[in-house]
């Protein structure tokens, strides 16, 4: 059975409308280098001018903490944007693994928003469904009328 029926047939609906309490909105730190000067003011005004993204002077003067919506956007995405504009992130190896963690998380919260709801406690319903409108085990198109020997 196609999953498209088993969805019909189990009355679910699926797309692209999630809750909005679905920790959808994300708020991160990025972290730059001490050297070129000047660049997390450039990186600042680069990434204000993304719809959606906001922007804010984080704790320490090297850090710009950012909201997105990760439908939108993810931290791998905005971080590869900027480096390939020629921005220098901190790359310690503290840095990197939270950086590789949030990547993976994020990553798999979007594949997850964006597949269709799972059949898990309907399913036997459309399995039922699906069998009664088949034809199975000794059917006999004989009319009953017929069948008896008299």
């Amino acid at each position: 059975m196609r999953r498209e029926t088993a969805y019909k047939l189990a009355g679910r609906k699926h797309g692209s409308h999630h809750q909005a309490g679905a920790g959808i909105a994300k708020t991160r730190e990025i972290r730059f280098k001490p050297y070129p000067s000047g660049q997390i003011h450039q990186a600042r005004r680069s990434l204000a001018a993304l719809r959606g993204v906001q922007v804010e002077q984080g704790h320490h003067d090297l850090v710009l903490v950012v909201h997105y919506n990760v439908l939108d956007y993810t931290l791998e995405l905005l971080e590869e944007a900027l480096v390939n504009a020629g921005f220098q992130l901190e790359r310690p190896l503290l840095v990197r693994l939270h950086r590789a963690l949030i990547y993976y998380v994020e990553e798999t919260q979007v594949h997850n928003l964006r597949s269709p709801e799972r059949l898990i406690k309907q399913s036997h319903e459309v399995y039922i469904s699906a069998y009664a409108a088949h034809p199975h085990g000794d059917h006999d198109d004989t009319p009953p009328d017929l069948r008896e020997f008299k």
